[in-house]
């Protein structure tokens, strides 16, 4: 009798040390800088956040969940229409963190982290893509990026500040507007482009004319000033300068007779 019980405890001694070694393992848990555990016990959550460092749980009838409090990054497609109707759709990557101090509350209410981005960030990124587009116009969106993501990221923070996810950057991806008004946008820097070219040919012809101005101008003066000085000389002169400049327009030979009356030579009309 003793025999048998000396060799059932050589045989159960082994499996309860490695029972015991199995329980105080599962007794504790260790969480690395950046992260949360939640811990519940049959299937309760227990206030009380758990952060880095080793944890007690009690063996079998506990479990923790492990949250990442670092950076993390997701992209989430969204999709409006503005202020005059036109669709405009949107890609944004999201940076967001979870508030260490609301990880129970997040396990209770949302769970794990897919359920986060799934059934929290991205419709609330929706949400807010309407409320910034339905702001502005299509093309304000569009020349006036900086002030639509402004407003999406007051919206977004807010709303998520609430379920203890904060919202550290936002970026737009991609963005997007309807192929009609795409092919407006076109017509019109077509359009713009047309009136610049025509304004341009307009100043270009005022010019000119304005320097045809300035030289017929110039060349009157010019006469006026060698009418003076040839009259101040004597009006004969003027006359034989008339008269040659007349032979010379007409595509006639200057007559060589010339006649003298007086001192002073002159051309003989008749000839």
């Amino acid at each position: 009798m003793k025999k048998q019980f000396s060799l059932s405890y050589k045989l159960l001694a082994p499996a309860i040390m490695l029972l015991l070694i199995i329980l105080i393992i599962n007794s504790f848990v260790i969480l690395n800088p950046g992260q949360a555990g939640v811990l519940s016990i049959l299937g309760k959550a227990r206030d009380g956040v758990l952060l880095e460092g080793i944890h007690f749980k009690p063996p079998l009838v506990s479990a923790v969940d492990i949250y990442d409090l670092t950076v993390q990054k997701f992209e989430v497609p969204a999709q409006s229409s503005t202020k005059d109707l036109q669709d405009l759709s949107a890609r944004f990557a999201i940076n967001f963190r979870l508030d260490p101090f609301l990880v129970v509350d997040i396990r209770r209410k949302q769970g794990t982290l897919a359920n986060i981005v799934s059934k929290i960030i991205a419709p609330q990124t929706q949400e807010s893509f309407k409320i910034a587009a339905a702001r502005r116009t299509v093309e304000e969106a569009i020349t006036k990026r900086n002030e639509l993501k402004q407003d999406f990221d007051d919206a977004l923070s807010d709303r998520l500040e609430k379920y203890g996810i904060i919202v550290l950057d936002t970026s737009v991806v991609d963005l997007d507007f309807s192929p009609e008004f795409a092919k407006a946008v076109e017509e019109k820097q077509i359009a713009e482009q047309r009136a610049k070219r025509a304004i341009y040919v307009a100043q270009e012809a005022e010019q000119q004319a304005q320097a045809d101005i300035n030289r017929a101008k110039g060349k009157a003066e010019a006469q006026r000033l060698l009418a003076e000085t040839l009259k101040a000389q004597g009006g004969q002169l003027v006359l034989q300068k008339e008269a040659i400049q007349a032979w010379r327009e007409g595509g006639s030979q200057i007559p060589k007779v010339l006649l003298m009356e007086g001192k002073e030579p002159s051309l003989n009309a008749s000839k």
